[in-house]
Order: structure tokens, then sequence, then C-alpha cells
């Protein structure tokens, strides 16, 4: 039987349908283009081209004081590695992260754990109840813990005096008690975290847990071998921002001390130093150095926390990454 071979009608047909769907796909494209470019422009106005401009900045001299640029080379990164405020502030950043890293990726599980207990009783209340202060605006929340964490006045102190504790901590004015202050501070807005673990917990399939009490189990074996592994993902994403957030650490002690540092130079976070750098003294160029050294250091610890995740965190099909 001879081959049929498709006569012009057809030909052209098919080439008609084929050149709608490019133009369809391209007005898709293009309307989609449309609807993303209000991001583009913010992108593009406020984070690509200042991060490009904080880059040139670093090699020259520029203050508000001076007109013009002066290219200096690598002279801004030779003093900031002899800047000794700029070593202790690290310190400082890195000493608080100390009391506040554990507490941040911690505390929102525990509480996760807590309301999805299936003998709690008033879930929902707890769970609104722990969500609202994240959604209070912050410099508002930093204010009323400065009033409760007064050492004569605050209702914490007053609290204390009133079971039995002569002599309450000083909180914000103790070179001693000043982190556990800011943390407490920290934990008003854990809420956020604390949804996302509750929602990666109820995402965890009955069927494991009833296997894992079938295999004789307790209660502390089936979160380590049933809950944990299924909900890694979501506590490794916790830790990304909040590490990112206690190198950018500063809003706080800046409310709370208008920057001074106090007490002792121990609210000095490097972010702050790094604010002062650019408002207080004006030098552009050294402020973006700083801002450069920071993104470098968060970037390589980022960058070990993705290479880590494959000794603990686990994906789906209980594969490792």
């Amino acid at each position: 039987m001879a081959a049929q071979t498709p006569t012009q009608n057809q030909v052209v047909s098919g080439g008609a349908r084929r050149s709608r769907g490019v133009s369809a796909s391209r007005r898709e494209a293009r309307w989609g283009y449309i609807f993303i470019s209000p991001w583009l422009f913010g992108f593009l106005a406020f984070t690509l081209i200042p991060t490009v401009a904080t880059l040139i900045f670093s090699f020259t001299d520029m203050r508000l004081s001076m007109s013009g640029l002066n290219f200096v080379g690598m002279a801004n990164y030779r003093y900031l590695i002899g800047d000794s405020q700029m070593w202790r502030s690290l310190v400082v950043t890195l000493h608080y992260g100390l009391y506040a890293l554990p507490v941040a990726v911690f505390a929102p599980l525990l509480l996760a754990l807590l309301m999805n207990h299936k003998h709690l009783v008033g879930k929902s209340i707890f769970r609104a109840g722990f969500y609202f202060p994240y959604i209070i605006p912050f410099v508002a929340a930093i204010f009323i813990w400065a009033h409760m964490l007064n050492p004569t006045g605050g209702w914490i102190n007053m609290f204390l005096r009133n079971v039995g504790v002569s002599n309450p901590p000083e909180w914000l004015r103790s070179p001693t008690w000043i982190y556990p202050a800011l943390v407490v501070v920290g934990i008003w807005g854990i809420g956020n975290a604390m949804l996302l673990n509750l929602a990666a917990l109820q995402g965890v399939p009955t069927e494991l847990y009833d296997a894992a009490k079938i295999d004789g189990a307790g209660a502390w074996r089936s979160f380590w071998n049933v809950s944990f592994p299924m909900i890694s993902p979501v506590i490794f994403y916790n830790l990304i921002l909040t590490v990112v957030g206690l190198f950018q650490y500063f809003l706080v002690p800046l409310v709370l001390n208008q920057g001074t540092g106090e007490p002792a130079g121990k609210t000095m976070f490097y972010n702050l130093y790094l604010y002062k750098t650019f408002f207080s003294y004006q030098n552009m160029s050294y402020g973006a150095t700083l801002a450069w050294f920071i993104f470098i250091i968060i970037l390589v610890v980022t960058l070990v926390l993705f290479w880590s995740q494959r000794f603990w965190v686990f994906y789906a099909g209980g594969e490792r990454r």
C-alpha cells in the first residue's frame, strides 16, 4: 500500500495551528512579564542596584562631607582587618548567638509538640495566643518589654519581689543579665516558627506512629525516629532564618539603648556598628565594606549549614540531600 502524503491544505492548517500556539505562548509570556514587572522594578531599584553600588563604594573613599568618589583599592578592607571595634562587635554578635540560637530553634519546636498533643484542651486558643505577638509591630513590643524588664518598676521584678526574691536582676542594665533579657524579648515573636513546626508535625503520616508503637517505641523514640526525620526540613529552614537574623540583629539594642552599646559594650552588635558607621559617622565607603564583610560571613555559614544537612535532614522518600 502506498504511503499517504499530507495534502497542501493539511500542511497549511498544521502550520497555522503551530503559529497560533507560538503566538499564544508569546502573549502569555508577555503578560507574565507585565504582572511581575512591579517586583522586578523593586528588586532592581532596592536590591540589585544598591548591592552593586555598595560593592563599588567599598573600594572608594566616600563620605557625605566629601564630594566625588576617590578610588582607594583595598584600603577599606585593610583597615577593616585591623579595626578592633569591628572585631569586638562581631564577638558580641557571636556571644549573643550562643544564647539565642538554641532558644530560637528549640522553643518553637517544643511549643509545636505541645500544641500537637491530642489531649490538649483549647488548642485553637493557645495557637492564636502564641501567634498574636508575632503580628504586633516589633518596635512597640520592644517598648513594652523595656517597661516589663525595668529593674525598679517593671512587672517582672515586681512579681519576683512578691514571691520572695529580695534582689532581682537588673536585666537590661546588667552585663550579666543583658543577653538572657534580650533572649526573653526574642521569644515574644516565635509564634510564626511555632506554626511552621506545628504544620510539619501534623503532616507526619499517623501510620508511622502506629508502626513505631507496635515496635514498642515510647514517646521519645517515636519523636526521634519518626517526628524529627519527617519535620527536619522545616527545622533546617528555621535554623537558616535564625542564623541569618542573628547576624543582622540590631533593632532591639538600637531602640532600647539608642545604639550606645550599654551596658559595658555588651549590646554593640555588628549591625549596630555598621548602622552607626553609615548614619552617625557618615562614612559610606567603610560602612559598605562592613556590609560586604558580614555578607561573606553569612554566606560561608549558610553554605556550611547546607553542607551539613546531608547528615541530619531527611526529605521525601527518606533520602538525604
